[in-house]
């Protein structure tokens, strides 16, 4: 476990080689990801612990399918923004298995037939209806929703998530609140 003089020497690190990657130096992004690896493990590994046993990703594949989402065209503004799009990825990473699952699940041509008994909803459909949700939610109040990506999904703290979205600690914890409050709304029939 670093230290957090090491912590905060490596995230100043990971600041320079994310500008340097963003002009387009190979050899910084391919020194980036070792930098923050063991981050977005930790990240990805408190996504995964929300989710179901015999989940068919693990942190690991999830940090990777992040990872690879984010080297692409882009840019970054800094640490803080380079986590908020992993956690943004590692949402998109998850909410995409989970609708690959469940259409898989649905059969496609197959009969439906009707059932008597109304299941619990699985964590696939949970994982999807989040999304929806967060997407409804974005369209009414597109910074309640950002905060809750930078929070929930990116793990950031709230300071932190005040410093990337440029407002203050004050209105980040008003959001979040209103977003929980709306999302458990939304959710409620779920």
């Amino acid at each position: 476990m670093p230290t957090a003089g090491e912590y905060d020497s490596r995230m100043s690190d990971a600041t320079q080689l994310i500008r340097a990657a963003q002009t387009g130096d190979r050899k910084a992004a391919a020194e980036l990801f070792p930098l923050v690896y063991d981050e977005l493990r930790r990240l990805a590994a408190a996504k995964m612990a929300a989710e179901t046993p015999g989940h068919t990703l693990d942190a690991t594949a999830l940090v990777h399918e992040a990872y690879l989402r984010l080297v692409g065209d882009q840019q970054f503004e800094g640490r803080g923004h380079f986590f908020a799009a992993a956690g943004e990825a590692m949402r998109r990473v998850l909410v995409d298995n989970a609708r690959r699952k469940l259409s898989a699940k649905r059969g496609g041509s197959a009969q439906r037939v009707p059932q008597t008994d109304v299941a619990a909803p699985d964590a696939d459909e949970a994982v999807v209806a989040l999304d929806e949700a967060l997407t409804q939610l974005a369209a009414n109040d597109p910074l309640a929703a950002r905060v809750v990506e930078l929070h929930h999904f990116a793990g950031l703290p709230q300071n932190q998530v005040a410093a990337v979205l440029d407002t203050t600690v004050y209105e980040v914890r008003l959001k979040w609140t209103f977003a929980r409050a709306w999302l458990k709304a939304a959710l409620r029939d779920f």
